[in-house]
């Protein structure tokens, strides 16, 4: 009798709260919907018009890829999920040829050899370098130099290293630049450098001593993208839970566009972290309806901050623009 009374209290309690929830997850998005008629998104169609200052965020699913260009410079930061997580346990997709497919496309010198001039791995999550071997192993993808932290098994939790395998994946992909005699760049800066007509400034190039334990994210490396008074934030997967966000945002600012942090998912994009950094604009590398009620919620309700997710946008490309506004296209695939 007590058991069945504990599971109609359990059923009282969890049936009110999932439909609280479900409505929720409805209302922001809707209102998601609603904001992001503030901007005009057009079809993307390649003929520059708006200018060559612009960053690509690739169509991954729910893995970060995003291709910095400038006055024909070109930086990858991120290459998104390859085909061989190791966290997958059944057949999935991967985008290794979507992510080179699209490298080879857009990033062409006027010599017409396809060139990054560096690459960076934020942190060693599968789902952020996953496609990096295969896109280092592609002779016809030349790249400067690699900017990759030295890995620190004092950060990851014991199954990321033990179940997720992401020292391999880091391995391999250190291997394979080492191959092809690409400079590795271990120490990152963290002062500003200019990139083409962009200024790029590292953040978390140090990971804290005391962020053991907590957890890869805890190692994002966050890019902050500058053009005259248009400013964005990338922040990989920095996460409020991880203590990330507090350290970061003061430093960063105020800018006009956020790519959300972890994808949408547990721990990121707080109050606090949205408010410092007061976005005009955030887009996320996710489909909108995977993104967690109350992250969407922060965002679109708290902040009032138009959301547009790479997923069910097929890509999205911000040009920064010479009379200093940003333009979004879409359908970039």
């Amino acid at each position: 009798m007590k058991k069945n009374r504990a599971k109609k209290i359990a059923t009282w309690i969890i049936v009110p709260l999932m439909a609280a929830i479900f409505i929720l997850d409805i209302a922001t998005v809707v209102i998601a919907n609603n904001l992001s008629r503030r901007y005009t998104v057009t079809a993307e169609t390649f003929d520059y018009s708006t200018g060559d200052d612009r960053i690509h965020f690739l169509n991954t699913a729910n893995s970060d890829s995003v291709l910095i260009e400038s006055n024909g410079l070109y930086a990858l930061i991120d290459a998104g999920e390859g085909n061989s997580n190791p966290r997958r346990k059944t057949a999935y997709k991967g985008y290794e040829k979507e992510v080179t497919d699209y490298i080879k496309k857009v990033c062409k010198k006027d010599d017409g050899k396809v060139y990054l001039d560096f690459i960076l791995g934020t942190h060693y999550h599968y789902d952020h370098i996953g496609v990096y071997p295969a896109l280092i192993s592609d002779e016809e993808i030349g790249i400067g130099k690699a900017y990759f932290k030295d890995f620190n098994a004092d950060i990851p939790k014991d199954y990321e290293i033990d179940r997720w395998k992401i020292n391999d994946t880091y391995g391999e992909i250190i291997s394979g630049l080492d191959s092809r005699g690409v400079e590795i760049i271990n120490v990152l800066p963290d002062e500003e450098f200019v990139f083409g007509d962009f200024v790029l400034q590292f953040y978390n190039t140090v990971t804290p001593d005391d962020f053991a334990g907590k957890g890869e994210n805890a190692s994002s490396v966050g890019v902050k993208v500058k053009k005259g008074n248009k400013t964005a934030f990338l922040a990989a997967d920095i996460t409020a839970s991880t203590g990330l966000e507090d350290l970061i945002a003061p430093l960063v600012g105020d800018v006009d566009l956020l790519k959300i942090g972890h994808h949408g998912y547990y721990g990121s994009s707080s109050k606090s972290f949205l408010e410092t950094l007061a976005p005009e604009i955030a887009v996320v590398t996710n489909q909108l309806g995977k993104i967690y009620p109350n992250v969407k919620w922060n965002i679109t309700m708290s902040a009032k901050v138009p959301l547009y997710a790479t997923y069910d946008n097929d890509g999205v490309i911000a040009t920064f623009s010479d009379n200093g506004e940003i333009y979004l296209t879409n359908n970039i695939h």
